[in-house]
């Protein structure tokens, strides 16, 4: 039996944190110990929930006086005497390797995820001193491999993010009821085609370039909605009026939603006619092209980054250069004129990523035995 040390910031939202749960529930199900160590957050009911232990340690605030945890992990690995420390974040990783490097006896072996594209320089290098640094996407391995180029290619594994096929089945439609209910909030966005961009209320998300594309649409007597979803949050007033004051300039206010984060991600993702992936920044992976391809649902959007990876390979008559609005406009008109015909996914399946994990894991615990 395998004990694993999982270490992050917190339990709220996020790809870090989703698959903090996901490998959790899978060593438990495999019989193993699984430890997460973090402040805590929403996420904390759902993982003790699949049989992970967690120990509330806040090894994500930014302070001189986290350093204190050094010891506090020191004493935590001494007890529980893992074989595996897994850090999924910077400051963590930090005092994690700190607590380690003083540690007598049989130390854990080092794991670290590259989850982002994070600055480079000595803080966000610590993210490659794992004895295995996992890449959650080839685009993340050249990046480690350009910036850190010290770093041993042969402790570098790629293991992409992965979605249960059963949460996005292909071709999957909601219910009469729920749709009803949803064009009873939004009656704006009724009687058209929808376009859907997920993502936080930050301009790197493209929220910009979307409502440009649907004004550009219009103007070529397109009929079509737009959906930002997941982008009015608190904080983000000012961020969300300069959209709103963006879309009645380009007179397409009546045909917008801006919406707070939801639980129906998938709902909406199925019945738009374009999924929207806009990032002006590189993504490390792009889970959202991953789940709208799996339900069936073409995606547009920009070919760099881990997006532009994944549709280079998946979709990629849906990839267009970044910033490039006459690209944008052409190829959506031209998917939304005449839609796709496409197959159901058999790669990025989350079962996949959970077991190349824990092969991972297991061997090297099996390199410690011989």
């Amino acid at each position: 039996m395998l004990s694993v040390v999982q270490l992050l910031p917190a339990l709220n939202a996020g790809g870090v944190e989703r698959s903090t749960l996901e490998i959790g529930a899978a060593l438990v199900a495999a019989g193993h110990r699984s430890i997460v160590i973090s402040a805590g957050g929403r996420l904390l009911p759902q993982l003790l929930a699949q049989g992970s232990e967690h120990i509330a340690v806040p090894v994500g605030q930014k302070s001189l006086a986290t350093l204190r945890h050094i010891w506090t992990l020191k004493r935590l690995f001494a007890e529980l005497k893992p074989d595996i420390v897994h850090a999924r974040s910077r400051l963590p990783a930090w005092l994690a390797y700190c607590a380690m490097r003083g540690m007598h006896g049989l130390r854990p072996h080092f794991v670290t995820t590259v989850h982002g594209l994070n600055s480079p320089g000595r803080y966000s290098a610590i993210m490659t001193r794992g004895e295995r640094v996992i890449c959650v996407s080839d685009t993340v391995r050249d990046y480690v491999r350009k910036h850190y180029p010290q770093t041993d290619p042969a402790r570098l594994s790629v293991i992409p993010r992965g979605i249960a096929p059963d949460e996005f089945p292909f071709a999957y439609q909601p219910s009469s009821a729920w749709r009803e209910k949803f064009f009873a909030e939004f009656p704006q966005l009724a009687g058209a085609p929808l376009l859907t961009l997920s993502g936080r209320g930050t301009r790197l998300k493209g929220h910009h370039d979307a409502i440009e594309l649907l004004a550009d649409l219009k103007a070529q007597g397109i009929n079509a909605r737009l959906i930002l979803l997941g982008a009015r949050e608190p904080g983000r007033e000012t961020y969300i009026a300069e959209l709103e004051q963006l879309a009645a300039v380009r007179g397409v206010s009546e045909a917008i939603a801006i919406t707070a984060p939801r639980a129906d991600v998938r709902d909406v993702y199925a019945i738009s006619a374009l999924v929207l992936q806009l990032s002006n920044k590189p993504e490390s992976f792009g889970r959202t092209v991953v789940e709208a391809l799996s339900l069936g649902r073409p995606v547009l959007g920009y070919a760099h980054g881990g997006v532009g990876e994944l549709l280079a390979e998946l979709f990629p008559v849906g990839a267009v250069p970044l910033r490039d609005r006459v690209a944008l406009l052409t190829r959506a008109t031209e998917l939304l004129r005449m839609p796709p015909s496409l197959s159901p996914l058999t790669k990025y399946r989350l079962a996949d990523m959970q077991a190349a994990t824990l092969r991972l894991y297991a061997e090297l615990a099996d390199e410690a035995v011989r």
